[in-house]
C-alpha cells in the first residue's frame, strides 16, 4: 500500500534524510521517499503492520509535522 503524506516544514535537504530514515526504521515500511521541493512524502508499507498514524508519529518524532494527503 502507498500512503502519501505532506509536510510544509521541510527547510533543508537534511530534513529529507531524517524523515526517510525514521520511516524506513518502522517494521513493515518497504520504501520511503521524501520530495523536498513539494513536501510530498511517499511511503510504501504493509497496511496490516503499519497504519498512517504510525507514519505521522515517526515524522513528528524527528521534528516535523505531516498529514495524510488526498490523492
Amino acid at each position: 500500500m502507498k500512503t502519501i503524506l505532506r509536510s510544509q516544514e521541510l527547510s533543508c535537504p537534511s530534513c529529507v534524510a531524517k524523515i526517510e530514515k525514521a520511516l524506513k526504521a518502522i517494521d513493515g515500511v518497504e520504501q520511503a521517499a521524501v520530495h523536498f521541493n513539494t513536501g510530498r512524502i511517499e511511503v510504501e508499507h504493509d497496511p496490516e503492520a503499519v497504519k498512517s498514524d504510525a507514519l505521522i508519529k515517526a515524522v513528528r518524532a524527528v521534528g516535523y509535522e505531516s498529514k495524510v494527503a488526498p490523492f
